[in-house]
């Protein structure tokens, strides 16, 4: 009796501890952010800390990387054969990645319903050959902003609708001793400057890539190059533009040395804090300008998805994640660093309020979103143009040369 009793409390006992471990198991994922601009990390953490709690069986770790370093961490940690479960990518590269297996298709999980409710332009993020390889997340341009006091105080009534303008305005503002380089680019040997070089290209009507091959070297890619030089040699333009990324802008621009200023949507509000910034309240946003005679407005496509990696070995983990990140509740709480992807947030006041002039931006940057060339030898490509927008700046050569330079070693 007694022996039967120790086995019944034995089993008992470890059915207990077979629940108990059940009940606190915890699956792990790994999920690759950049720290730059759009959401910050501190955001990404308090999504993250949001997900965790309605999702304790879901533990994220979180890491964080400069947007320079983020393609080759990606890259590096597949071909250690593990590593990050999700991932942030830019919408340049899901054609490689889709190419060499990086992400997973995920076009099976995507409802009907969340194709029909996100704007159609943020789908071309995550996209290659008609599939989707994750969920768009960052839906970003790049705007002109402009410091409305020195507007003023230059005698300037509107901000510039053409790019010829702003090198007008900028000039009146030089000329009055107002402030010596006006102007602010990201134009560093980085991905950086050829974001804003595709915005010129957008103005210009250039092209990337014509039949497979490249064109950037001839019509409004040429353009381009010439307006930057220009612009660059004239002194209207800061000279440590060649050497700035965007948040050296956004820092020159908040310290009142930038009457104008081209970077992302997280500028207007992180500007607009009086905590940081010198120049809070006196911030303007338009669409970046266009050309006479061929565009009222120019954008880059700068958005950024996240995907599933193949080496992830808890998909559905993942998608969980990704999904919540993404979701429209989820965006409309964090509206004022990178606006929402879900079409029905414009209407919504709690995303709109307090930056209806970013969002009238919005509605004409988002919608003239030029795309970089959709390519696996992107970053061939695009290491090349770098190179050849340095080398035009620093006078080493002429745009002509160094965009035909850059075109026979693209890669394509």
């Amino acid at each position: 009796m007694l022996k039967s009793l120790n086995k019944t409390l034995l089993g008992a006992a470890l059915i207990g501890v077979s629940f108990a471990s059940h009940a606190f198991a915890e699956t792990t994922i790994n999920a690759l952010f950049m720290a730059q601009a759009a959401y910050s990390e501190a955001d990404v953490r308090a999504m993250t800390d949001a997900f965790s709690k309605a999702n304790p069986d879901v533990k994220v770790n979180l890491e964080f990387v400069p947007y320079e370093g983020l393609h080759d961490k990606t890259v590096l940690a597949q071909g250690s054969g593990g590593g990050y479960d999700v991932v942030l990518f830019d919408v340049i590269w899901p054609a490689e990645y889709a190419t060499n297996k990086v992400l997973v298709d995920v076009s099976l999980r995507i409802s009907d319903d969340t194709k029909k409710s996100v704007l159609p332009g943020a789908w071309t993020t995550v996209q290659y050959e008609g599939k989707s390889y994750g969920m768009p997340w960052i839906l970003d341009t790049k705007y002109l902003f402009y410091n409305k006091e020195i507007l003023e105080k230059a005698g300037i009534k509107t901000p510039p609708k053409t790019w010829d303008e702003l090198n007008e305005q900028a000039k009146i503002i030089k000329d009055k001793g107002l402030l010596a380089t006006p102007i602010a680019w990201s134009w560093s040997q980085a991905e950086a400057a050829i974001c804003d070089y595709a915005t010129l290209v957008s103005a210009y009507k250039g092209d990337f890539i014509k039949d497979g091959k490249p064109d950037f070297q001839t019509g409004g890619g040429l353009d381009a190059l010439k307006y930057m030089v220009t612009s660059y040699k004239s002194g209207l333009t800061n000279p440590n533009s060649k050497e700035f990324l965007e948040e050296d802008v956004r820092k020159v621009f908040e310290n009142g040395d930038a009457a104008f200023a081209l970077n992302w949507t997280y500028m207007y509000n992180m500007a607009n804090d009086p905590k940081d910034s010198k120049v809070a309240g006196k911030v303007g946003v338009v669409p970046a300008p266009g050309v006479a005679g061929k565009s009222e407005a120019s954008a880059v496509n700068g958005s950024m998805g996240l995907g599933i990696t193949s080496a992830s070995k808890h998909p559905d983990e993942a998608w969980k994640y990704i999904t919540f990140m993404t979701s429209q509740a989820t965006q409309n709480q964090y509206a004022k660093l990178s606006l929402p992807i879900w079409a029905s947030s414009y209407s919504d006041p709690a995303v709109t309020k307090g930056q209806e002039e970013l969002i009238a931006a919005a509605k004409v940057g988002l919608a003239a979103m030029y795309p970089r060339p959709t390519t696996p030898k992107y970053q061939e490509l695009s290491t090349a143009l770098q190179q050849a927008i340095q080398e035009s700046l620093l006078g080493q050569s002429s745009p002509e040369d160094a965009l035909k330079s850059a075109a026979d070693n693209s890669g394509l």
